[in-house]
């Protein structure tokens, strides 16, 4: 058996993990998230604040995670620290601490890639999980979609070409009223929302259809301005929030799901992998499966294991530390840091 402390401080997230791999599957032994809370009252993330309070945490938080697997540093076999991309200050507090660790207990370091962590975190509960296979990581900061051929083996197939979804979901969970972060109250609050209502722009989504360079890219922008319209012609927001929450949502699923369903289908892959915090949407995992009911199965983490958290970092980090990489003292954080394996996109051929 194999144990990997993962350490995330990629935002606003302060996590350590101890993920233990048996016969190549990993598992969560241990972990620890603790979420900056500070940050709701500036409706976003200050990169100064995170850092601070990455500095004030981390060493109770890894600790915790130790002691939750019930083991002790000197008995890790490896460390893995997320190296990007994400806020640089944020970044630096975590890749400072894993590489004093490895130094002071000489165990190897890798410097692991942060959505790279994301296409893991399913498999660390569903061993079953193994590429090839379409995946759609959707987070605050990136919507991606990917033909994964195999572990380190990676082609772009479109990105979003200006806001990520989860960025618009918080947007416009403020222009709601609803604070931040927004995904979990927005999907709330569209529960209640009459669907036909209010019918918002589907961006790209008519381009999933041809097989043209935007077949597979994403905008949430103009989805977000015509939201923000909406809510100014408003003349009682409260009643109107929770059917402005559901038509907003609707657009915003009815993109993703078409477009990774029809990269599924042109590439003819059986499973679909969900990453990233807006895949923490019931809604969407629950829209994706049935869209590619028949052809495909959906592979999606539990809500704890798609937010930023150590154990997807720790899952990746084993991995690549099996293959014999490693990071040295001169690993650096990079904001703009390139998923490794990563080619330029497909024309839509399968491979």
């Amino acid at each position: 058996m194999t144990l990997v402390l993962g350490i995330e401080t990629s935002c606003d997230e302060t996590s350590a993990a101890v993920v233990a791999v048996e016969d190549g599957r990993p598992r969560v032994a241990g972990l620890a998230i603790l979420s900056q809370d500070v940050h709701r009252i500036f409706g976003g993330v200050v990169p100064e604040l995170a850092s601070r309070a990455h500095l004030v945490t981390i060493g109770r938080v890894v600790d915790g995670a130790l002691a939750e697997a019930g083991t002790a540093l000197g008995e890790m076999d490896g460390i893995a620290v997320t190296a990007g991309p994400g806020l640089v200050g944020a970044l630096l507090v975590g890749v400072t601490y894993g590489k004093t660790l490895a130094w002071s207990t000489g165990l190897p370091l890798l410097g692991v890639h942060h959505l790279e962590g994301h296409l893991f975190a399913p498999r660390l509960e569903d061993p079953g999980l193994v590429p090839p296979f379409t995946a759609l990581l959707v987070s605050g900061g990136h919507t991606l979609l990917l033909d994964v051929r195999d572990w380190g083996d990676y082609a772009l197939l479109g990105a979003t070409r200006d806001d990520a979804a989860g960025e618009a979901f918080d947007k416009v969970a403020v222009l709601l009223g609803l604070g931040y972060p927004g995904g979990a109250a927005v999907e709330r609050l569209a529960r209640e929302g009459n669907p036909d209502r209010y019918r918002f722009p589907r961006p790209m989504l008519r381009e999933a259809a041809e097989d043209g360079p935007d077949r597979f890219a994403f905008s949430f922008s103009g989805l977000k301005t015509a939201v923000l319209r909406a809510v100014r012609a408003s003349d009682d927001l409260e009643r109107d929030r929770a059917d402005l929450a559901r038509g907003f949502q609707d657009a915003v699923l009815d993109v993703l799901v078409e477009k990774t369903a029809r990269a599924a289908e042109a590439f003819r892959r059986e499973t679909v992998v969900l990453g990233g915090g807006v895949a923490c949407s019931r809604a969407l995992a629950d829209r994706m499966r049935a869209r590619v009911a028949g052809r495909a199965r959906v592979s999606v983490a539990s809500p704890r294991l798609n937010a930023d958290n150590a154990a997807m970092i720790a899952a990746a980090g084993a991995w690549r530390l099996a293959r014999g990489e490693r990071s040295g003292p001169d690993l650096e954080p990079r904001d703009d840091l390139p998923l490794p394996g990563l080619l330029p996109a497909l024309s839509g051929r399968p491979t």
